[in-house]
């Protein structure tokens, strides 16, 4: 089975986390995440956090401390995901290849269907913020 690992994007503003709805298809469509993507080979998390923030929501973060990791099995793909904690320094976050974004409270974020993959952050980011 392959694996890949992914980086997600816990950005906190005035007390609230953004929330991204993927587009339909795969074995997540339309489900939530925290935004982020695939480590590139030689690149570091925390790098791959920016990066893809950048490109898919068009803002710069700060990546702070690591949330959580977890592994979590598709149908066909084994996903390592590594959550930050991150602070927007510039921009406003657009959707570019998500469906969605919302700006949520720690106590929504249970309302949302969340991918599997990023259940275990959601539940430590609500904790951590209530």
């Amino acid at each position: 089975m392959k694996e890949v690992a992914v980086v997600g994007a816990v950005i906190v503003e005035d007390g609230r986390v953004l929330c991204a709805r993927r587009g339909p298809g795969g074995a997540t469509g339309g489900m939530w995440e925290f935004p982020g993507g695939k480590v590139e080979p030689d690149e570091s998390p925390q790098a791959a956090l920016a990066r893809e923030v950048d490109e898919e929501l068009g803002c710069r973060v700060q990546v702070g401390e690591e949330v959580t990791t977890t592994r979590y099995a598709y149908d066909a793909l084994v996903v390592t995901l590594s959550t930050y904690w991150c602070v927007l320094v510039d921009g406003t976050p657009t959707t570019t290849e998500h469906e969605e974004l919302r700006w949520l409270a720690h106590d929504e974020l249970g309302s949302l269907d969340w991918a599997p993959a990023d259940v275990p952050a959601v539940e430590l980011v609500t904790a951590a913020l209530a």
